[in-house]
């Protein structure tokens, strides 16, 4: 038996209940967009000492579930995770004039400069709030206005069901809107925390060369800035796993290439209470000791106060034999080589965190051809003497393919491709100085005809970057931070970006305590997950942990 057709009626009712839903989604999200309107018409205030903020929020899809606050020093930005998109907040920052007087002075401190949580607590409180109230009086500007416009429509006093719908869409727009902005920006769903823009502008040197560290000492004041303005931000927002007691903060630098910066590095290391840098490798460009000798970097090196652990770049030896620039280091109080000879390797502890590397077997002028197959017999060779060992919390490696081919280890640090990289748990580190002093070269403007170049500007470079990692007392990387500026040695720095990355997107495991009973091999996520509940101690790292040493040998052949 055929079911017989709906009747003109039922359709009609269909449609209306259809058009009735239709109009009330329509007046939300007109609710939505007058209360979003209101904040950016009239913006509300938040202050610290040093401080001062106007918050609006924003519908513009690049904004979606990010805090944004463009800045004299940079645009700050944190994007947050969450299952429905938030409006944006738009915090537009200005500096109060007293931070000028703060930079003239010369011993001026991120401390002094970075606003303390009670400030940012009672500044962030204050201008939601504010910002909610305005939200409000935008949706219901808009509400009463639909309301006004749909009675003089129908030509009749608005009825008490209408008013009632109007103001249920208006309280649902608030209540949503509030509840999406309250849950999505929470610290445990901060994904990425990122600064772009200009760090300042120092006077310009023409001696290149001689000027170097004198640059580096004028960059300093600026960098307070930037790591003050970064950091009070990083404290209110990093998720809770990343405020757990710190053990260890590790700064990370590579491919130095014979630039003296270490004022620089001071700075870093001091105000940012670093514990030991690693020197993923290239420190000088030509393979002689000579380089850095003139360079002093060896005295830039020792007056860092706290260990530098090394391994040799491609640059770093003129043939597979060379050892006189490991040698030279070998007598700088605070440096750790990590593979200092031939049948040794070096498993520093910083706090408890366990560190190990090895050399780069490439040399400067070599044939540079079938580089990643030249790194595995020296990876083969580390993962042979490693085999029976804990597995490493840090392996250091130059070269990214060397860093591929170890076996077992938490996280992987590299340098080399003068790129701040991060592929899984292998950390890319960027080149410190730019590339050095003759990676600089004439290429701004543009080439004439014929070859003209008499049109070209004056010194550019590649980035310069650097990374703080902060490990945990669980002895897992909590957190890496990646700083990036340019144009140090140029006389014009500026700064491009910071990213706060959670350390447990990188380190996904904890590397075992103990070593392999059975063949080596690596061990992945579904390994370390089936071995979980073993009766295997759980590591325990602190900042009151002595400074260790292990020598492992270095197998035959």
């Amino acid at each position: 038996m055929s079911t017989p057709p709906e009747s003109p009626h039922q359709w009609r009712r269909v449609s209306r209940w259809l058009l009735r839903i239709g109009a009330l989604l329509l007046l939300f999200v007109a609710c939505n967009s007058g209360g979003v309107a209101a904040t950016t018409l009239f913006p509300s205030s938040a202050e610290t000492l040093n401080y001062g903020a106007d918050l609006r929020l924003s519908l513009d899809p690049h904004d979606v579930s990010a805090i944004q606050s463009p800045t004299i020093f940079g645009d700050i930005r944190m994007d947050f995770s969450s299952l429905v998109p938030a409006p944006g907040v738009v915090a537009e920052v200005h500096v109060k004039p007293r931070i000028t007087d703060l930079l003239a002075r010369p011993n001026v401190s991120v401390r002094s400069l970075q606003p303390g949580p009670l400030e940012l607590e009672r500044a962030a409180r204050v201008g939601a709030i504010a910002l909610g109230w305005r939200f409000a009086a935008g949706a219901l500007v808009v509400a009463l206005l639909s309301l006004g416009g749909y009675a003089a429509w129908r030509r009749r006093r608005p009825r008490v069901r209408w008013s009632a719908t109007v103001a249920s869409v208006w309280v649902a727009s608030c209540v949503a809107t509030f509840a999406v902005v309250g849950l999505t920006y929470q610290p445990e769903r901060l994904d990425s925390f990122t600064t772009t823009g200009i760090l300042g502008t120092v006077q310009r040197n023409a001696d290149l060369l001689e000027g170097v560290e004198t640059r580096a000492q004028q960059v300093t004041p600026y960098l307070k800035n930037l790591l003050a303005l970064s950091s009070a931000l990083q404290d209110k927002y990093r998720p809770q796993v990343l405020d757990q007691p710190v053990a260890a903060r590790i700064l990370l630098v590579s491919d130095i290439h014979g630039a003296n910066q270490y004022a620089l590095m001071k700075t870093i290391v001091d105000q940012e209470r670093i514990d030991a840098v690693i020197d993923s490798g290239d420190l000088v460009n030509f393979g002689s000791a000579t380089e850095a000798d003139a360079a002093d970097l060896f005295s830039g090196i020792a007056s860092l106060g706290v260990p530098y652990l090394f391994v040799k770049g491609n640059h770093d030896a003129r043939s597979d034999v060379d050892r006189e620039l490991l040698d030279r280091l070998a007598r700088v109080k605070n440096v750790v080589l990590l593979e200092p000879d031939a049948q040794t390797y070096t498993v520093e502890g910083i706090h408890g965190i366990r560190i190990a590397g090895f050399n780069d077997p490439r040399w400067f002028g070599d044939d540079n051809t079938n580089n990643a197959a030249k790194q595995k017999p020296a990876a083969a060779r580390f993962n042979a003497a490693m085999a029976d060992q804990p597995v490493p919390d840090v392996v250091v490696t130059h070269e990214p393919a060397a860093a591929r081919d170890v076996a077992r280890a938490g996280i992987r640090i590299n340098g080399h491709m003068h790129a701040a990289l991060l592929e899984g748990a292998r950390i890319g580190v960027g080149t410190f100085t730019g590339g050095g002093p003759f990676s600089h070269f004439i290429a701004s403007g543009t080439v004439g005809p014929n070859g003209d170049t008499s049109d070209l500007g004056e010194l550019t470079g590649q980035p310069s970057a650097f990374d703080i990692a902060t490990f945990g007392t669980d002895c897992r990387l909590a957190s890496l931070t990646r700083y990036q500026f340019r144009n140090v040695i140029e006389g014009r720095p500026a700064y491009d970006d910071v990213t706060l990355i959670n350390g447990a997107r990188i380190e996904e495991r904890v590397p075992d305590l103990t070593p392999p009973t059975g063949p080596t091999r690596p061990t992945r996520p579904a390994d370390a997950a089936a071995t979980a509940g073993t009766a295997t101690p759980a590591r325990a790292c602190a900042s009151t942990m002595e400074q260790t040493r292990e020598r492992v040998a270095i197998p035959p052949g």
